[in-house]
């Protein structure tokens, strides 16, 4: 299997490895010979002819029309993450959100029925809960870690689970493989986020997903420069079909983010990997500090799903959930004291993050729903950064002593 247009580029093949494919996948040649693909800023695209207009309109010959529709700079970065992900093709969407809307509208129609993950990225849950249902599609949130639940929670309309692993921000982990035989017996696909463990640590089509979204602003960018999303197809009809949707409701990435996503997943591998190491080592700090409650991290054999991470994933990733003695007024005072942890929302960049999940990323959902979640006003979620880890850690102590 050949990934991508090699040229004079380094043709990648399924034997390769993942440090390998984020350095080269994507790549065409072009006329002036850049080493990286170029920016194609245009709206729109010349037509040698009327007659050649008309065949790539038709579909009869292959060729760009106008940007929303295809644009080599964006489909390079398509072409990358879907080689990271074992996927055919990919969709660019201009944000995790219009990723999410993407799969929804395009395997949803009035009167389905939709499994979600009650532990997702506030917003998720609040699209299925308060706008699609608007257009009679039925949802249901269950703890997706809980197979019992899920299999129950099953009717004869639904079309698509959708779960996130871990999930946010409580990173309980679900059981990719087994929730994918239940959706497929069910009749119903499986839809996977990947955002908090990228493709460098977990492959949710080797597991039998059907469809991988990610919000890019995270670790596939990783420099916290880019608002973009996008879905990966492993089916070649279906992504025909998901790019119909897409050009429809045209919730786009632009050419100049496309090239800054691709140029993050030249180092993502290296990202993602140092961040894992120095989250393990913040994790295993915060755990046997005593003004810690708990921890919850995956790599951590305190996780209840330990044992469920070591099978489906290859790394822990770089999240870290905590909750402190005194609960959210103890939480203010280490979020308003630290330093080097910025008090900011998102995640997967090179600089580290602190935030409080109830009253910022999962606000939208209301109080009743972030309790189903298990998401508790103490709740504290770290996103670790690449920073040298003693300066994390005295960063740390020296923030607990506030509290």
């Amino acid at each position: 299997m050949i990934i991508g247009n090699g040229g004079n580029h380094t043709m990648l093949n399924k034997n390769m490895k993942t440090d390998t494919i984020c350095v080269h996948a994507g790549l065409k040649d072009n006329l002036e010979g850049a080493v990286v693909t170029p920016i194609y800023q245009t709206s729109t695209f010349k037509f040698q002819s009327a007659d050649h207009g008309a065949r790539l309109f038709k579909g009869e010959e292959d060729g760009y029309i106008y940007t929303r529709m295809r644009n080599p700079t964006v489909e390079a970065m398509e072409d990358a993450v879907a080689a990271l992900e074992g996927g055919v093709k990919s969709i660019g969407c201009a944000s995790g959100m219009a990723a999410v809307h993407l799969i929804i509208a395009a395997t949803i129609k009035s009167g389905d029925h939709v499994i979600c993950s009650e532990s997702v990225y506030g917003p998720t849950l609040t699209i299925l809960k308060d706008f699609f249902t608007h257009y009679n599609i039925d949802v249901t949130f269950v703890d997706s870690s809980n197979l019992e639940e899920l299999k129950n929670a099953f009717k004869p309309n639904t079309k698509l689970v959708h779960i996130e692993t871990p999930g946010n921000p409580t990173l309980v982990m679900s059981d990719i493989e087994e929730i994918a035989k239940l959706a497929h017996n069910n009749g119903a696909k499986l839809s996977v986020d990947n955002t908090f463990m990228s493709p460098i640590m977990q492959k949710p089509f080797e597991l039998g997903a059907d469809y991988i979204m990610h919000s890019m602003t995270k670790f596939l960018n990783g420099h916290a420069d880019v608002v973009a999303g996008i879905v990966v197809l492993k089916d070649l009809e279906e992504y025909k079909k998901f790019r119909k949707v897409s050009n429809l409701v045209g919730g786009v990435i632009d050419p100049f983010n496309s090239f800054l996503v691709h140029r993050g997943l030249k180092t993502l591998a290296l990202r993602v990997r140092k961040q894992a190491e120095n989250a393990m080592k913040v994790a295993e700090f915060l755990e046997k500090h005593p003004k810690i409650e708990w921890v919850i991290f995956p790599g951590l054999k305190s996780h209840p799903q330990y044992e469920l991470g070591i099978k489906q994933m290859t790394g822990f990733g770089s999240m870290i959930t905590v909750e402190l003695k005194g609960g959210l007024e103890a939480g203010k005072k280490l979020m308003d004291n630290i330093t080097l942890f910025t008090l900011a929302v998102s995640l997967g960049g090179v600089e580290s993050l602190i935030q409080h999940p109830a009253s910022m990323t999962h606000a939208s959902m209301g109080k009743e729903a972030r309790e189903q979640a298990k998401i508790t006003d103490g709740l504290v979620r770290i996103a670790v950064g690449i920073e040298d880890i003693d300066d994390m850690i005295s960063a740390l102590e020296l923030a607990l002593q506030h509290v």
